[in-house]
């Protein structure tokens, strides 16, 4: 007779059971204090979300100047590789020609000196045609080293020139990496802003435009923004940041060029930002006034990195219609100076020229054009 083991039943009950339930439980509770609305971040409200956007379409436009920087070093280094391959091309040709001829005159001397030059005079029908002809010959050989040596410089001048291609495609590479990076940091920074925006309800959307649209006067929602400094101008007394300067100076006389490039960029007014564009359909911020003095037949470099030192400082006090201001710490945005503490700029993505108070940003400096 088998005997068999008692049939071990599942336990139901008990402490185990109970202990299985707290558990649960505690998970349950766990995920709710987590995943659910009793701790969930508030919403941003619209100011918040302006701050937000503002700061990273500042960053976008920072972005957008190296991207400039780049672009315009990349063009640079593409016409250089072009120039050395056209160069290293034509002296090739010319190489090839001088090779060319010096083979010939080779080949005719080996031709005409299988014999000795005592047999051939002594066998020559005419002893004087053959002396000409020797002192021909001489001349020749002369010309045949001079050859050589013309060839022997072609070579190594082709040498240079390909080694100079290879480097400056080098460097168009290295630039064209730049280019690429910069032009991915601009476009992610504003899928973000966008992002950010598309979350906003009609009712808080209208909110955005409308803290938007008012002066800021430097300050971001209503927050006061500490003076920038002013250089070689007077320092704002504390609170006082938001008021228009004063001029203390008498302005000085604005020259016809300087008019020329108010007149192009008021002609400008409503044209879209596109960042690094340069008209004449849209403009980016340093895009707009190399056009603007361009059209005055001065030529500017174009990020706002390098347009700020390509005149002379001036103070805030000592400001004219035509001179560009510049503004944040990076010097990542300009505006063309109009009179009245305004100035016409291109101000960032989804928006168009206008005119704004030169108050409305960070100051960090001001040039006059020559």
């Amino acid at each position: 007779m088998k005997h068999r083991k008692p049939r071990q039943r599942p336990l139901a009950g008990g402490p185990v059971r109970a202990a299985a339930t707290t558990l649960a439980l505690a998970g349950a509770a766990t995920a709710t204090t987590l995943d659910g609305p009793a701790v969930a971040s508030p919403r941003p409200t619209p100011a918040q979300v302006k701050a937000e956007v503002d700061g990273l379409y500042e960053q976008a436009e920072a972005a957008g100047e190296r991207y400039n920087g780049a672009r315009e070093k990349t063009l640079a280094a593409e016409r250089k590789v072009g120039a050395l391959r056209d160069e290293a091309a034509r002296r090739t040709a010319r190489l090839n020609t001088s090779r060319n001829a010096l083979g010939s005159m080779a080949a005719s001397q080996y031709r005409d000196g299988a014999l000795g030059p005592a047999v051939r005079l002594a066998l020559a029908s005419d002893p004087q045609d053959y002396l000409d002809r020797a002192a021909r010959l001489e001349r020749a050989g002369d010309r045949s080293s001079a050859e050589i040596d013309t060839v022997r410089r072609q070579v190594e001048e082709v040498r240079t020139l390909r080694g100079r291609a290879a480097d400056a495609l080098t460097e168009l590479r290295t630039q064209q990496a730049a280019l690429a990076r910069h032009k991915k940091t601009v476009e992610a920074k504003l899928a973000t802003a966008r992002r950010l925006l598309a979350r906003l309800t009609a009712e808080e959307r209208a909110r955005y435009e409308a803290l938007r649209s008012a002066p800021t006067e430097g300050a971001n929602d209503g927050a006061t923004a500490r003076p920038a400094p002013r250089p070689g101008g007077p320092t704002a007394a504390p609170g006082k940041g938001t008021a228009a300067p004063k001029q203390r100076v008498k302005p000085a006389p604005v020259s016809s060029r300087a008019a020329q490039a108010v007149a192009f960029a008021h002609s400008a007014i409503g044209k879209p930002y596109v960042w690094g564009a340069t008209g004449p359909r849209a403009f980016d911020c340093s895009g707009l006034t190399q056009a603007a003095w361009r059209s005055a037949g001065v030529s500017l470099p174009r990020t706002t990195y390098t347009q700020i030192n390509a005149g002379r400082r001036v103070s805030r006090s000592e400001l004219a219609p035509g001179d560009l201001i510049f503004f944040y710490s990076g010097v990542s945005h300009v505006g063309l100076y109009i009179g009245g503490g305004k100035m016409i700029h291109a101000p960032r993505t989804g928006s168009t020229v206008r005119i704004a108070p030169i108050t409305d940003m960070p100051w960090a400096g001001a040039t006059r054009p020559a």
